[in-house]
């Protein structure tokens, strides 16, 4: 005798696997974009270490104008001149935002910011296009 599945058997085993997709497909649509965001704020975190690091060595961050490059090359030798031989970013490459974009970097009077423009690229924006900022992630 032939041990096998029946024609009924496999079509319940079909539907139920349909509205099992159903159901936690729609939860998964969405989250990778949710996750993009998430990892903003940790290469954030990475970044602000090592201009934290800049600032120990040389007594003030990179101007705006010199920003985050300064930490891969020194922009002024007479400025800085205890700049750290090796750069202060491990893999000497400016990072990018999960969307391939580079950080902007804004000096400010107490401290700096980060921002990443989101998806699209672009300043503004609503949901996975929205701006990100190191101070926004620091609030989290």
């Amino acid at each position: 005798m032939k041990k096998a599945f029946s024609l009924m058997e496999l079509m319940i085993v079909i539907i139920i696997l349909g509205l099992l997709a159903s159901l936690v497909l729609p939860n998964l649509i969405g989250k990778s974009e949710e996750a993009k965001q998430k990892l903003v704020c940790v290469q954030m975190q990475s970044v602000a270490q090592a201009l934290k690091m800049f600032k120990l060595d040389n007594g003030n961050y990179p101007d705006t104008e010199e920003g985050i490059q300064a930490l891969i090359k020194n922009p002024d030798p007479e400025k800085y001149p205890n700049y750290s031989a090796k750069g202060y970013l491990s893999n000497g490459q400016l990072p990018k935002d999960p969307w391939g974009h580079p950080f902007i970097y804004v000096k400010k009077e107490d401290g700096f910011n980060l921002i990443s423009l989101g998806a699209d690229g672009k300043e503004g924006g609503k949901d996975e296009n929205k701006d990100i900022s190191y101070e926004d992630c620091l609030k989290k």
